[in-house]
């Protein structure tokens, strides 16, 4: 992703990074609400979805380290088509028909999810300019968040449609993480030089490196980022089956709202960091999503839906970026793509433990329950801001 002007963004590398991350993140929207609905088609129970959600968590969490390690001794481009490719195959086991099945390519999909997101993260924190990675990471942020816009709709009109059903579903989430691999090669080319990062240490053996992903630097990243994205696997995933007990038809629009909230979200919001400090942006970052997601608990039609979703997502928009720029800024050089890997972890600990609290929330308590005990969550973010304060201004 090299550039004769580092001032700039947009070039031809960037824009094919954008695009497999698009396609990736297609892939995952498509599967959040199909996933859900499937299981319970199955005769799952609402634990059994959150089951199927952690399941994609855990890969991901073990499989990490090696991943960063491999990012930063192969290659970023190469961690990134791997990623993509192993979600592609990961797809032939949604076509048996069981809650074990499913559990099953949700593992092998976080394990792809992993590479696809450590990968693309440690070539954008290498490139993106550093006085305009605020501006970076909201452009990068809001191409994939674009893919919400209509995936998750698209998925609903798939299912209800004649000519559909899940299974076609599976298939287009396979072509889209394909189509996403080949970009991925395309990226390559114009990243013919991926140099391995220099070790921190020498003397460190390759197993300690890998063991040792964590850096302290990142780890106050990491956690913000847990509790922002904590709540949105379960709201991801459980909000379509709230609308359906409670006989809110058309759903699909409140997909293709809050998708585009995202979208344009991101990139106008992706300076407010840079402009106003990174701790306000914080504030108001959680604020929203915590609001939001109290709202969300007392709704009763699409309308209302939607208009908590913006918040949300507005919020989710504004702390994303943030963070990311954080994370940019505190990830030594020599171990960038084991700091991304680390960052990036938050992702799927968040994703796992959201979907599995979220799924026993609806179990015991119902779920506008789930909504008030994931908003008492978020706002622990609030709580940690205010604590480290003085690193975030």
């Amino acid at each position: 992703m090299s550039s004769t002007k580092p001032e700039s963004i947009w070039n031809v590398a960037f824009a094919l990074l954008c695009v497999t991350q698009f396609l990736g993140y297609a892939q995952h929207h498509l599967l959040q609400p199909t996933f859900a609905l499937y299981v319970t088609h199955l005769g799952g129970s609402p634990f059994a979805v959150g089951l199927v959600i952690a399941s994609f968590s855990v890969t991901s969490v073990l499989f990490r380290p090696f991943i960063g390690y491999c990012a930063d001794c192969w290659s970023k481009t190469g961690v990134l088509i791997l990623g993509l490719l192993i979600q592609a195959i990961s797809m032939l086991f949604c076509f048996i028909p069981s809650v074990g099945a499913m559990m099953l390519t949700n593992g092998f999909r976080g394990l792809g999810w992993a590479g696809m997101n450590t990968g693309g993260y440690t070539l954008l924190a290498t490139n993106a300019p550093a006085a305009r990675r605020g501006e970076a990471a909201g452009y990068y942020g809001g191409v994939q968040a674009s893919a919400t816009i209509l995936f998750p709709a698209v998925a609903l009109w798939i299912i209800a449609a004649p000519f559909g059903g899940f299974h076609a579903v599976f298939i287009v989430a396979m072509a889209l993480t394909l189509l996403g691999a080949a970009a991925g090669v395309a990226l390559s080319h114009q990243t013919p030089h991926d140099p391995p990062s220099p070790p921190a240490d020498s003397s460190e053996s390759w197993w300690c490196s890998i063991i040792n992903v964590f850096d302290r630097s990142i780890v106050l990243a990491a956690a913000l980022l847990f509790c922002l994205n904590l709540p949105t696997s379960g709201l991801s995933s459980f909000a379509v089956l709230y609308a359906g007990e409670i006989g809110i038809s058309n759903f699909g629009w409140y997909f293709v709202v809050t998708g585009a909230t995202s979208l344009i979200a991101r990139p106008l919001l992706g300076r407010l960091s840079d402009n106003i400090g990174c701790g306000r942006s914080l504030v108001v970052a959680f604020t929203l999503e915590t609001v939001s997601l109290f709202l969300f608990s007392m709704v009763t039609n699409l309308a209302g839906f939607m208009f908590s979703g913006i918040l949300y997502y507005v919020g989710s928009a504004i702390g994303g970026t943030t963070i990311f720029t954080l994370a940019m800024e505190k990830a030594p050089p020599e171990r960038r793509g084991r700091a991304m890997a680390s960052f990036s972890l938050a992702f799927s600990l968040s994703s796992g433990a959201g979907g599995l609290l979220s799924g026993l929330a609806v179990d015991i308590a119902g779920y506008a329950w789930m909504f008030m005990i994931t908003a008492a969550l978020c706002a622990l973010g609030l709580v940690l801001t205010g604590r480290y304060w003085l690193q975030l201004k």
